[in-house]
């Protein structure tokens, strides 16, 4: 353990909400120059526990002691006075001012005169230079940056109060490969420095990368602290969720390998469907019980191709069938109508009424289909809510509960709900486990699965791979707006077997590519050429 005394330690932090003990007893230290990771599902208390620290919340009991001293937080800026800055998931700038003005916002330089913007956009160039920033132009409008470099932005304004405690709240959640490695380069630096870091994210690969310790929390208490090179990612993950991991890695061993019988009738049949810009002419079955996932890199076609099933977007050309018959599919509520349902995969701004309860969140798509002129009585309310309530496991189980107020994992569940609520034939998933902890990813995985033996058909789209070939019976390749290929799963499907068909996108090449890597084409993989993709 580090020799070094902690710059910041929580000690028997203890906070209520009406209902509810959100943390009880928490504790936790953070060493000067280590990247710190908190860990747990969601609603395990790590948000709140930030709060605390931060000054947003009160704590009930407990204290807080940062460079030796006791210290109380009436609000966020007496955590700034301490040296305590937070960048949060959602990078909290103002696009219409300059970059410069971004960077010392609320600490410009000021002279006789007022704000000498002078220097402010020298401190501001000084900053982003810490940070390998220095190139930037100041005085260029911060909607010019892309959104990897407006969170290092968010980084250096955090970082230009001199602050020895910087607070990373998934700070990964929008940024590709190249840009997390970017950030991770710019964390390191910060660390060497003796700054304290304390990172959240729900990616274990990036915490395994970055972080030097970490803290589990589960159901807001504290399971233990522990050096990151000494807990394997099993362990952690059995920490998190309070159990085993048998039942997820198993999870999807009953799916059907097997290709189904050709003369077997789809639910869902589309031919030749297409929307300029969007997705290129495109033939798909989907047969009852089945799970089809949809594989591709971001901007491949997956989420578009997905709303033309669903009627968001109406095709330029093409059909559906619907059990063998026509469907005019020319908007979501046609599609609801023909029991087709569509979880988006903006949950924040398309998905949840922030502003409902549980309650109505989950029977909003019934009492659309109903028509508001009929309003559902409370107890036909009740037994819908309490069904899915229970079935999904949300929590907490109060269906009066603000869903705003629900961890991100907690508001997937009520949005699969309401969906389900609607008895679907075909349910289509977009990134339904996106920023949502491993426990409660464990969870909507295991409905999922449980609505295909049911006879209900899944389209699943996700970007983490390992998912789709998990879950899926067969496997949609989409690549530049195309369907590229169609893989049946069984044993030699792997995620990098989808990655090498991206990569090839031919069937000679993605032989040849194949056969490099494993000796053999698996029979399971049936590639469309350029020509039948573009028809």
């Amino acid at each position: 353990m580090n020799d070094q005394l902690p710059l910041v330690e929580m000690r028997g932090i203890t906070i209520e909400f009406p209902g509810v003990k959100a943390l009880d007893g928490v504790g936790l230290r953070l060493f000067p120059g280590e990247v710190h990771a908190l860990m747990g599902e969601n609603g395990a208390g790590k948000s709140t526990l930030i709060k605390a620290l931060t000054g947003v919340y009160r704590i009930d009991a407990g204290s807080i002691v940062v460079a030796g001293q006791e210290r109380t937080f009436a609000g966020a800026g007496d955590a700034q006075e301490a040296g305590i800055s937070t960048v949060y998931q959602e990078v909290n700038l103002a696009p219409n001012l300059s970059i410069g003005e971004n960077v010392m916002l609320g600490h410009e330089v000021r002279g006789a005169f007022g704000i000498n913007w002078g220097a402010t956009h020298r401190a501001a160039t000084e900053a982003l230079t810490r940070l390998g920033l220095g190139a930037l132009d100041t005085r260029k409008p911060l909607s010019t940056l892309s959104i990897a470099l407006q969170q290092l932005v968010a980084i250096s304004r955090a970082m230009a109060i001199e602050a020895t405690v910087l607070i990373l709240d998934e700070p990964t959640s929008s940024l590709d490969a190249a840009e997390v490695e970017g950030l991770f380069a710019v964390i390191r630096t910060l660390r060497d420095e003796g700054v304290a870091i304390l990172f959240v994210s729900h990616f274990l690969d990036q915490v395994y990368a970055i972080s030097d310790r970490l803290t589990v929390l589960r159901n807001g208490q504290f399971v233990g602290e522990y050096l990151t090179r000494d807990l394997d990612r099993h362990a952690l993950i059995s920490k998190m969720i309070g159990k085993d991991l048998d039942a997820l890695k198993s999870l999807g061993g009953n799916r059907r390998l097997a290709p189904r019988d050709a003369d077997e009738e789809p639910l869902l049949s589309a031919s030749g469907i297409a929307r300029r810009g969007a997705v290129e002419a495109t033939d798909l079955d989907i047969r009852p019980g089945e799970i089809v996932g949809f594989a591709g890199l971001l901007g491949s076609g997956r989420t578009e191709l997905a709303r033309l099933l669903y009627g968001a977007d109406r095709a330029d050309e093409g059909a559906i069938e619907l059990h063998g018959a026509d469907a005019e599919l020319t908007s979501p509520a046609a599609a609801l109508a023909r029991r087709i349902a569509f979880s988006t995969e903006n949950r924040r701004d398309e998905g949840i009424v922030g502003d409902l309860t549980i309650r109505e969140n989950i029977i909003l798509a019934v009492q659309a289909e109903r028509g508001w002129a009929r309003p559902m009585s409370r107890k036909e309310q009740d037994a819908i809510v309490e069904k899915y309530i229970t079935q999904l496991n949300v929590r907490p189980a109060d269906p009066e509960r603000m869903i705003k107020n629900l961890s991100g994992g907690n508001q997937q569940k009520v949005l699969l709900g309401r969906w389900l609520a609607t008895q679907p034939e075909l349910l289509i998933l977009d990134e339904p486990t996106r920023g949502i902890d491993v426990g409660a990813k464990a969870e909507i995985q295991e409905a999922v699965a449980e609505l295909a033996e049911e006879g209900v058909a899944v389209v699943f789209i996700s970007s983490e791979l390992e998912e789709v070939v998990r879950l899926s019976e067969r496997i949609v390749v989409l690549k530049d707006h195309r369907k590229i290929g169609e893989l049946q799963n069984g044993p030699d499907v792997t995620a990098q077997a989808i990655v090498d068909v991206i990569a090839a996108h031919g069937v000679e090449a993605a032989a040849e590519t194949l056969d490099d890597a494993d000796g053999v084409v698996p029979d399971s993989i049936t590639l469309t050429t350029d020509k039948e993709a573009a028809r």
